[in-house]
Formats: structure tokens, C-alpha cells, sequence
């Protein structure tokens, strides 16, 4: 048995701001990995947007500024890139290219985990969580998303492709990117639009949408007024919905009146006296 972390003396070096990369990063760190987050000169915009956010993103990661458009930045760039094993970035295709990334990592075998909006003839097209999310009909018309989960499950995805590529380069299957041309570098490629696809899978096929068994279409699987506030009843499996029927009634309309009559936190206790995945909603 050993308390080693996975990731021990792998180095990280991100170049990827906004929320995406910052997740795949804060995985990193976790797993053991040391993370130099590069910054432009302003900072990371989500660090002017939710300061705390930010910081509990970026605990225990090097933080530094660099202007990468400058040859100073460029030769700063390169200087830690000698240092690296993984490259993480979130930027289009264009903006990578000019700024020497394929070059960087052909030249110091890195193995580069780059986050883009879209694949194919779509990879310079602009886009964002909320867009991803439109286009694969996870949005609900005149609602903002409380969960931004392009970006959540890419950047779990950019974590899980930056181990996919260590272990490519550590089994000796390197040698070339996964996507086009050969170089000395390993290229996984992570597709914010495709990860939101991946996400929608299961409104989809019909379990989460509307109506769907995880989408209102049992009594035993949704949320209800209680007295003061509201609950999450998961009660979907056979034998938890069969000890809600018995205990309070096997209907929506029942179980409506049974929770509203009656404080959160009396059914919070009643969850707890029958074993039953039964929640307060915490509201913001």
C-alpha cells in the first residue's frame, strides 16, 4: 500500500482559462499532478467572475502571467514546456497555430490535450457551454442552464484524455497525434460540442425528457412542495417506491397533498426512518 498520488512528478502545463481547462487542471492537481497555469497579462476571466471559483479551481497550481504574444512570452512559453509532460490548452485551432503550439509540442514530446468548440470544418467556429447545450436540445426555452455541462463533463474528458496520452507515450505508442500529421507529440483532442451530445444522450433516448422515468413520468421520481420549502423523492427502484406507497401512497396526487402538508425537515426524517433517497432541495 502506498499514499503516492497517480500523477507524482508528472508536470502540467495549461494554458487554458474560462472553465473547461481550469476543471481538467483542478483534476489534475488532485490526482498528484504539479499544474503551472499560464495566464495572459489580464488574468482568467473567471477569476474577475467568481473569485472564489477560482481559487478553489486553482489551489496548489503555479500561477504565472506571460504575454504570449510577445518573444519574451514565447521564449518564457518554452521554457516551461521543456519542464512538461502534458500541454493543456482551449483555444481555436488558429489561435494555437499562432501562437507556435504544434511546434512546441513536437519539439519536447509533449503530450498536448486541447480543448476546441467544435471538430471538423467547425473547429475555428466560436461557441460556448450555452451555445453546445442549444444546439443538442438540453436547454429550456427562456431558462438559463444551472449547470454548464459542456463544460463540466469536457473538462472531465480533457483530464481522462490527458492520462489516455501519458499512457499512449508510456506503453511507446506515441509517435503520432490523433488528429492528422505525424510529430513526436501526442495530440488528444477533447470536443466541447461533442461532450454536450454525450450529455444529452439520456433526454435523447427519452429517460430524462419530459415525461421520460427521469423526467417526471413517475409519482416516485420528482420534486415536491413540502410546508416550508421542497424535496427531491428518488424513489425509483421497486423497492424504494413500494415502501413509499405503503407508507404515505403510490400516486402524484397523494403524495403531493401527504408532502405539503407537513415541514422539510419531517420528511427529511422520514427518509431517514425508512431507508428512502429522499432529499431537501438546498436553494440558492
Amino acid at each position: 500500500m502506498t499514499d503516492q498520488t497517480p500523477l507524482n512528478g508528472i508536470t502540467v502545463l495549461t494554458l487554458a482559462v474560462n472553465l473547461p481547462g481550469p476543471l481538467a487542471a483542478a483534476r489534475l492537481t488532485q490526482l498528484g499532478a504539479r499544474v503551472i497555469k499560464v495566464e495572459p497579462p489580464n488574468g482568467d476571466p473567471l477569476e474577475s467572475a467568481v473569485a472564489e471559483y477560482y481559487r478553489e479551481l486553482t489551489e496548489g497550481q503555479e500561477i504565472r502571467r506571460v504575454d504570449l504574444k510577445t518573444a519574451d512570452g514565447a521564449k518564457e512559453l518554452g521554457s516551461l514546456a521543456a519542464e512538461a509532460d502534458v500541454l493543456l490548452t482551449a483555444m481555436r485551432p488558429r489561435a494555437a497555430a499562432a501562437l507556435g503550439v504544434p511546434e512546441l509540442v513536437d519539439e519536447h514530446g509533449l503530450v498536448h490535450v486541447e480543448l476546441v468548440g467544435f471538430a471538423g470544418d467547425r473547429a475555428d467556429v466560436p461557441g460556448h457551454d450555452l451555445t453546445y447545450q442549444a444546439a443538442h436540445a438540453t436547454l429550456l426555452p427562456g431558462h438559463m442552464p444551472t449547470v454548464p455541462v459542456a463544460d463540466v463533463l469536457g473538462g472531465e474528458h480533457a483530464a481522462l484524455e490527458a492520462l489516455a496520452g501519458l499512457r499512449q507515450r508510456d506503453v511507446g505508442r506515441g509517435g503520432g497525434p490523433a488528429v492528422g500529421g505525424t510529430s513526436s507529440g501526442i495530440v488528444r483532442r477533447v470536443v466541447l460540442d461533442e461532450a454536450a451530445a454525450w450529455a444529452a444522450g439520456p433526454a435523447r433516448h427519452g429517460l430524462s425528457s419530459p415525461g421520460g422515468p427521469l423526467g417526471g413520468g413517475t409519482p416516485f421520481y420528482r420534486t415536491y412542495a413540502t410546508a416550508d420549502g421542497h424535496i427531491a423523492v428518488a424513489c425509483i427502484e421497486p423497492h424504494f417506491a413500494k415502501a413509499l406507497a405503503a407508507n404515505l401512497g403510490s400516486d402524484h396526487d397523494t403524495l403531493e397533498r401527504a408532502f405539503a402538508a407537513e415541514p422539510t425537515a419531517r420528511w427529511v426524517d422520514f427518509a431517514a426512518q425508512h431507508d428512502l433517497p429522499i432529499e431537501a432541495i438546498v436553494e440558492n
